[in-house]
């Protein structure tokens, strides 16, 4: 028999569980009947709880967008009032320890690729547009410097996908490098045109 667990405790668990049944399997191929056995409760109060697959699954990808984001907001906007490439740097180290939760970049790579389906197509695209705002607006740099930071992200992600850190070949060596400070200051709009 499950054991008894306040509402808000049981719902975290559920999220637990859905985060990595979720992150392995994507909205398509995730059980609800996994998810709920390992719970130790009924697929019915699963659904009681999220009313149904797609809304857990896009609640679990939008939270590992937004953990992200603010994640780089807070390294972004230090007590200090300084903005720019010192705050990129911020962000990207930030970033890069946040690539140990491996679950979460499965999920926002998971969100990407049910957008095939609109309603997750404009959640993600809303995620992303947020995650693009807070790099701009904290640094006040330029669309083709933050597209490039961005960029160097999804690599990152991809590489924490495959599990690069487990591949001692040069290619992998490479992607697992972490970004120094001042690389993206010659990245411009005025230098790319």
């Amino acid at each position: 028999m499950a054991e008894r667990m306040r509402g808000a405790d049981r719902r975290a668990q559920v999220l637990e569980i859905a985060a990595r049944e979720f992150a392995q399997h994507g909205l398509h191929g995730a059980s609800i009947e996994t998810i709920a056995r390992e719970a130790g409760i009924t697929q019915a109060y699963v659904f009681r709880m999220f009313g149904t697959k797609k809304a857990l699954f896009l609640e679990l990808v939008t939270t590992a967008f937004d953990r992200v984001s603010e994640g780089m907001l807070a390294a972004g906007n230090p007590a200090t009032t300084r903005t720019g490439p010192d705050a990129l740097s911020r962000m990207g180290a930030r970033y890069y320890d946040q690539l140990e939760n491996r679950t979460s970049l499965l999920l926002q790579l998971q969100g990407f690729a049910a957008c095939g389906d609109p309603e997750v197509q404009t959640a993600v695209r809303g995620r992303l547009r947020h995650m693009w705002q807070v790099v701009a607006d904290t640094t006040g740099l330029d669309a083709v410097t933050v597209k490039s930071f961005l960029a160097f992200g999804m690599l990152l992600n991809a590489g924490a996908a495959i599990d690069v850190d487990e591949v001692d070949e040069p290619w992998a060596v490479g992607i697992r490098t972490r970004i120094q400070p001042g690389l993206f200051e010659h990245i411009t709009a005025e230098t790319n045109r």
